[in-house]
């Protein structure tokens, strides 16, 4: 007789617990898309999901990309492209406050689901919230905050969203569309084009394009369902950004770059008029240009990184040069070393024409640090040569 009661108490507790989680019939789905911030990862905007139903009092956001600061090795698994994110749960009211106290812009579309599907979605969620669910391995381009947004709502609907391109849609590079959130003459798009290889001077297909946040906003705004309902029922801006950034030329690359480029090659022109070398500039750019070049190929061939992948930044940033370092320090070094030069200019004019034809697009703060470095060839190999 206990066992029966205690089996009939679970049954009515279990199922006042499914109940209290059915959404009603008032539920709205909707997905936030917040503007980009100040910081580089913040510049590219966040997407996230809302699930309101004033009814059962839930005003829930839910997005994913968070990061898991308690991982083991967390800087070393981010290095790697190994690093676990997590899907992040908060209040409605705690994220306005949170986006709006930043000045980040802060965009809602309701969305035209069904009471089935808006539960799909709110059960998917909940289930994906679980701490034994709540990681997943991150690609900033291919399975990210707003790729997530995409992939959901096509799997609760049953893959029924019909996606239209926006009005003025341009084919573009990945690289191109990164362009779009950083200026070129920055330090965060020096450090992008640095560390990402010529896969991302590709087109992007349109479903592509989803990996930036506001596209997400536009794709969704123009697509229907495949009854031709449209997609988006309702759209609207909570939260206009006040304050525009201003970029500071004076501590931009491309500046700072210059200025050192000009130390370089009036050293060179010293070295030139009085028929010597400056053997420790000829260290310093042997020196930093191999650890650069061994910091690329570990990205390329030891990491999970993708973007990473067949970056021609090794034709100026040549990893063996580290082993050169030791020549150029001698008072006479060996006269091999002047064919070993003859190929880094190769090298650098390879670098270039890959830049002309489009195989590669490189951060336009390595013009003038490229000029510095074949004029600075030139001379080692005149110098040498008499």
């Amino acid at each position: 007789m206990k066992l029966k009661l205690s089996l009939l108490t679970f049954f009515f507790v279990s199922l006042s617990f499914a109940f209290q989680f059915q959404l009603s019939e008032d539920s709205e789905v909707s997905i936030l898309t917040f503007g980009p911030g100040s910081s580089l990862n913040d510049a590219f905007g966040h997407n996230a999901f809302r699930i309101k139903d004033n009814t059962k009092g839930i005003d829930l956001v839910y997005g994913y990309g968070q990061y898991d600061f308690d991982a083991p090795n967390f800087y070393l698994k981010f290095a790697r492209g190994k690093l676990n994110y997590l899907i992040s749960r908060h209040y409605y009211s705690d994220i306005l406050n949170y986006y709006s106290s930043v000045d980040r812009t802060i965009k809602e579309q309701v969305l035209n689901f069904s009471k089935l599907e808006k539960q799909r979605l709110f059960n998917f969620l909940e289930n994906n919230y679980k701490p034994e669910n709540r990681k997943y391995l991150y690609d900033f381009f291919y399975d990210n905050c707003a790729t997530k947004i995409r992939d959901v709502s096509n799997s609760v609907t049953d893959n029924s969203i019909l996606y239209n391109t926006p009005p003025n849609f341009e084919p573009k590079t990945f690289r191109q569309l990164i362009y779009e959130h950083v200026d070129k003459n920055s330090w965060g798009s020096f450090g992008i084009d640095l560390a990402l290889g010529s896969v991302v001077d590709r087109t992007a297909t349109a479903n592509e394009y989803m990996f930036l946040p506001k596209y997400i906003y536009s794709f969704f705004e123009v697509s229907k369902r495949k009854d031709n309902s449209e997609l988006v029922k309702s759209s609207k801006v909570i939260y206009e950004k006040r304050e525009e950034n201003s970029s500071n030329f004076l501590y931009s690359p491309l500046l700072i770059f210059g200025l050192v480029s000009l130390v370089i090659l009036f050293i060179t022109y010293k070295d030139f008029k009085n028929t010597k070398r400056t053997k420790w500039l000829d260290t310093i750019l042997f020196s930093i240009t191999a650890l650069v070049g061994i910091v690329l190929l570990f990205l390329w061939f030891g990491t999970n990184h993708t973007a990473t992948w067949q970056n021609y930044n090794l034709l100026w940033a040549f990893p063996l040069n580290i082993l050169i370092t030791v020549q150029l320090m001698k008072k006479e070094p060996k006269k091999w070393l002047r064919s070993y030069l003859k190929f880094l200019v190769i090298m650098l004019s390879l670098l270039t024409l890959h830049w002309i034809i489009g195989v590669q697009i490189f951060a336009i703060a390595l013009i003038p640090i490229l000029v510095a470095l074949v004029v600075r060839y030139y001379f080692l190999i005149y110098h040498l040569k008499n």
